[in-house]
């Protein structure tokens, strides 16, 4: 029985993309949310969930940050996908005739250039992948869908136009949780991400920071988030460059854990091979 994974969208979004590049061995699972995606796993009818942390566009993916401490489930590796929007058609239909184009939100505007010379109006759908589904079931020459090229395969597209973004930077960071860590050293390159509550004391965050600079731990990100809606209870997420077991890790975690009230390592895992 072949291993599943889990991500949120519909068959030919950008995540289920991310899951044949990082998981091609893998079935996919489409999941309407988030929380259903972490849910599978949860409960074992995926093996692994494939979850958008951040996007070089957008920044940040809503809601992600608050369901991973929460889902019990643990980073086993990272990937990136460069997010490459195409313009897909009903077959027979050619560029000239596209008047509309559907997409998620997020997707019409990073398109605005090749719109706006093709005289084509962007249309909101809610998700990239659905976009294309409708496209297909309308039938009609004049609507197009802007999405993947997955997408336009799988609901039986014409791909009109390739790579249209404005910007050939657009690239998602996905990460793969799983029921099970994995604290295993699998590369020389490995990354630790964390999330901690700084103590109630005069400069606690500061100090807490300051174990990485003296250690030479190279922190690659540190956000910080309101938890449960309070603006007194703030949670702080942090990727660094290592490992747990190695020396200068250890030894800034440990100052880091005097000047905290709450800490959880989310995972350690390989670094994603773009990061070199």
């Amino acid at each position: 029985m072949s291993q599943r994974i889990a991500f949120q969208g519909e068959p030919g979004a950008y995540s289920h993309q991310a899951c044949h590049a990082a998981r091609p061995g893998f079935e996919v699972l489409p999941c309407a949310t988030f929380e259903d995606a972490i849910e599978a796993v949860q409960t074992g009818a995926a093996d692994q969930a494939m979850l958008p942390v951040e996007n070089t566009t957008y920044g940040r993916v809503a809601d992600i940050h608050r369901l991973l401490p929460s889902s019990g489930l643990h980073i086993v590796d990272e990937a990136f996908v460069r997010v490459h929007i195409n313009l897909l058609a009903v077959p027979g239909a050619d560029l000239s005739d596209i008047k509309e184009a559907w997409s998620h939100l997020v997707l019409l505007p990073q398109c605005a250039r090749f719109m706006r010379e093709h005289g084509i109006k962007g249309r909101v759908s809610p998700d990239n992948a659905r976009a294309a589904r409708d496209v297909a079931e309308w039938g009609d020459k004049s609507k197009a869908a802007l999405a993947s090229e997955l997408a336009g395969e799988i609901y039986g597209l014409d791909l009109l136009a390739r790579h249209i973004e404005d910007h050939d930077t657009n690239t998602t960071r996905f990460l793969i949780m799983d029921r099970a860590p994995d604290m295993t050293r699998r590369a020389d390159h490995m990354m630790t991400t964390f999330v901690f509550r700084v103590r109630n004391i005069p400069a606690a965050l500061y100090k807490a920071m300051g174990g990485f600079a003296t250690n030479g731990v190279n922190m690659t990100k540190l956000e910080s988030y309101m938890v449960d809606g309070s603006f007194t209870a703030t949670q702080f997420y942090a990727d660094i460059e290592g490992h747990p077991d190695d020396a200068n890790v250890q030894l800034a975690l440990e100052e880091l854990a005097y000047f905290t009230s709450y800490l959880e390592i989310l995972g350690t895992y390989p670094a994603a091979s773009v990061r070199d």
